[in-house]
């Protein structure tokens, strides 16, 4: 994998264009329907109206609770991806690898691309793409300038809640306000931005959008390409854990992801027919599905 210094960022390279740093291509013919497509195996490990977990309290900033939102699906699908980094015993390889999936793919209809220095798409063995957006997202999190924190030891680690980080008491992400000391000009003007109140930065938002869509690519490989192995296979019985897990986690995300507007249409066609059920079923809270609290940056 490329060290992370000459790997392109999403910010550099995308701006606030649509698509940052990775693009959908290459539309094949449709395939046959997957298992996880039919309403048998779209249950969920969990009961509960999503909600709660999804909409912003009452007291709390929306920079705060993108952030917070941000660090904890990373945190759910990262455990999730620990399932097919995990090397198996019988072939010294993990369950991803570069045999097995050479691309980063959602069925043969999407293959998503990376860009690299010379901003020229190329494909990379899904367990390299993984590997990249991983180091994004976290870079992001650790990066004061971008998820700026109050903490007495200056770390990310430990203000926000995520099991990747090592931070068994951390709660709520809390932002650090600006002071006139500390924020750049553009803070103390008349601009506004989403997050501003909360001391994040203009680019904070296209971040979070930017990490969203990332983190849908990851579940859409993680349904298409490992649906059966590992997540059928760790499953003792149609209704045990294993799929539904993957099943709680990624309606739990699409919550979050629609009611706040995070995510384009076009960018959950691979999901789409699981979507659609969880819709039907009321599992995909209504507010959300109507994105209800759809964010629109101050222009």
């Amino acid at each position: 994998m490329p060290p992370l210094t000459s790997s392109t960022s999403f910010s550099s390279v995308g701006g606030s264009n649509s698509d940052s740093g990775a693009n959908a291509i290459d539309h094949l013919e449709p395939e046959p329907t997957k298992f996880f497509f039919k309403e048998k195996y779209a249950k969920l490990g969990v009961r509960g109206n999503f909600m709660p977990l999804a909409a912003q309290p009452k007291y709390v900033d929306l920079g705060e609770w993108l952030a917070h939102q941000t660090v904890e699906q990373y945190r759910l699908v990262e455990a999730l991806l620990q399932c097919i980094q995990e090397v198996d015993t019988n072939t010294g390889l993990p369950v991803c690898n570069p045999k097995g999936c050479p691309v980063m793919s959602a069925g043969r209809g999407h293959i998503y691309t990376w860009l690299n220095n010379d901003r020229v798409p190329i494909r990379v063995p899904a367990c390299q793409y993984i590997s990249l957006v991983q180091r994004w997202i976290l870079g992001k999190i650790h990066d004061n300038r971008a998820f700026p924190t109050d903490s007495t030891t200056g770390s990310v680690a430990s203000t926000y809640a995520s099991g990747s980080l090592n931070t068994p008491g951390a709660n709520t992400p809390i932002a650090m306000g600006p002071t006139t000391s500390t924020a750049p000009l553009s803070t103390l003007s008349g601009h506004d931005w989403v997050g501003k109140k909360g001391g994040f930065p203009e680019t904070f938002f296209n971040d979070v959008k930017t990490a969203f869509r990332q983190i849908f690519r990851l579940y859409a490989h993680l349904y298409h390409s490992h649906w059966v192995d590992p997540f059928w296979h760790m499953s003792t019985g149609s209704n045990s854990s294993g799929w539904t897990d993957l099943n709680s986690c990624f309606v739990h995300y699409i919550s979050v992801a629609k009611l706040f507007g995070l995510l384009a249409e076009k960018d959950m066609e691979p999901m789409q027919p699981l979507i659609d059920i969880w819709v039907a079923n009321g599992s995909i809270p209504a507010d959300a599905v109507n994105g209800a609290c759809t964010i629109v940056p101050p222009q």
